[in-house]
């Protein structure tokens, strides 16, 4: 008993002591042992987001189907660097420059091909901007409240529309303004800018016509009775005056029909779409159609498509861009070429909910549509949700409105 009793005092010493020293290494870690060297992983070649496009930094490679890529973004919740980046579009990290300091409505690009013209929503009136930011008044006269502005392809003229339905067309040349019907809606100009086609919406639905007017108002021709189809009616005059308008008709909930729409009662081929939500864009020469549809094959969010849509060829070589963004965030810089605005990210069902991407940062692509190549030419240095992108005439600037914030920025592309 007395051995086992002089061995056990032993054990508790040497059980003390390891305590003491498990302790004393502990207190040594947490408190004194320097930090190691951060251990860097390198990132994998391009990842997709659920906007459909990788986010590049500048470096560009080549994939094997011959696609333009970038090095890889940076991880998910590391801060941008505060670098505003290459001062031109190189398709990386690009500055982006503010033109004006107020919110606008329905920038566009005036007759010179260089200078914009907008409406400023704090003061009324329409301003004339330069690519260095001056700005000069369009016209002196005030405008209040305008919601929507329709510019003739001269930008000599606008239609102006209220929250209240009123609706003017407004002749900046002669500073003459003249009032047209409230139910006259969806207008759109001629490729000269002399004609209008818009849809007049009767309370009747048997009175309910798409029809066109000269631009100063006058001379209203019917082309086609509308009845209860309205919604589906889309006017927009082709580049090329063979068509003013498309409708659609519905084959089940992925596929639709689009049919055009003469001056002379043409018999058209139609256009077979796999999705809804249908906004079509014209190319310059009209001789086809840019257009987004969203469908279940693409959780309802919206796809860049193009088509043939001139004479026998409407239909032809139809082609998904695979990119998911609407055309409506696109601009045509050549007679098959664009530069689209597409979200980083889009939630399921963007495509029938829009304000789902209000706050998502949008990058700038540029789109052959004959190939589909596709190349990340800019990630703006700040988080703009982009809209209606202008490219000047000699294709050295890219102007957009931010949505958030109504403010034009611009971005120089060469």
């Amino acid at each position: 008993m007395g051995f086992l009793r002089q061995y056990k005092k032993i054990f508790i010493a040497i059980g003390f002591i390891l305590i003491v020293f498990i302790l004393g290494y502990l207190l040594y870690a947490l408190f004194f042992k320097p930090s190691p060297a951060p251990v860097i992983i390198e990132q994998p070649a391009a990842t997709s987001t659920q906007g459909g496009l990788p986010i590049a930094k500048p470096g560009t490679g080549q994939t094997a189907g011959g696609q333009p890529v970038g090095q890889i973004g940076l991880p998910e919740g590391t801060e941008q660097p505060l670098s505003k980046g290459s001062s031109v579009a190189l398709g990386g990290l690009t500055e982006t420059l503010e033109l004006s300091q107020a919110p606008s409505l329905a920038a566009t690009l005036s007759a010179n091909g260089d200078d914009l013209q907008y409406y400023n929503k704090q003061d009324g009136k329409f301003y004339r901007l330069t690519k260095d930011g001056q700005a000069s008044l369009l016209s002196d006269t005030v405008f209040h409240e305008v919601q929507k502005i329709t510019w003739s392809p001269d930008k000599n003229k606008a239609i102006l529309e209220y929250p209240d339905q009123a609706k003017i067309i407004y002749d900046f040349k002669n500073k003459e303004q003249i009032s047209l019907p409230k139910h006259w809606e969806d207008l759109n100009f001629s490729p000269d800018g002399s004609k209008i086609v818009l849809k007049s919406l009767a309370n009747d639905q048997d009175n309910r016509w798409l029809a066109i007017i000269n631009s100063d108002g006058t001379s209203a021709q019917k082309v086609a009775a509308l009845g209860d189809k309205n919604e589906t009616v889309y006017p927009s005059w082709s580049p090329n005056n063979q068509t003013v308008a498309m409708y659609t008709e519905g084959q089940n909930f992925d596929q639709q029909n689009v049919y055009f729409v003469g001056l002379n009662n043409e018999n058209f081929k139609a256009l077979t779409i796999d999705g809804r939500g249908f906004e079509p864009k014209w190319a310059p020469k009209g001789d086809y159609l840019l257009y987004s549809v969203y469908s279940s094959s693409s959780d309802l969010k919206p796809e860049l498509w193009v088509a043939s849509a001139q004479g026998e060829n409407i239909g032809a070589n139809r082609n998904k861009l695979d990119v998911q963004t609407w055309a409506n965030k696109c601009v045509f810089s050549a007679a098959a070429e664009i530069c689209c605005a597409v979200p980083e990210s889009l939630e399921e069902g963007a495509g029938l909910f829009p304000d789902l991407a209000k706050s998502t940062k949008d990058n700038l692509y540029k789109i052959d549509t004959q190939t589909g190549l596709k190349k990340l030419i800019a990630i703006p240095d700040n988080d703009f949700t982009m809209s209606d992108l202008i490219v000047s005439d000699n294709g050295y600037y890219l102007y957009f409105t931010d949505v958030n914030t109504g403010k034009i920025n611009k971005i120089k592309l060469k």
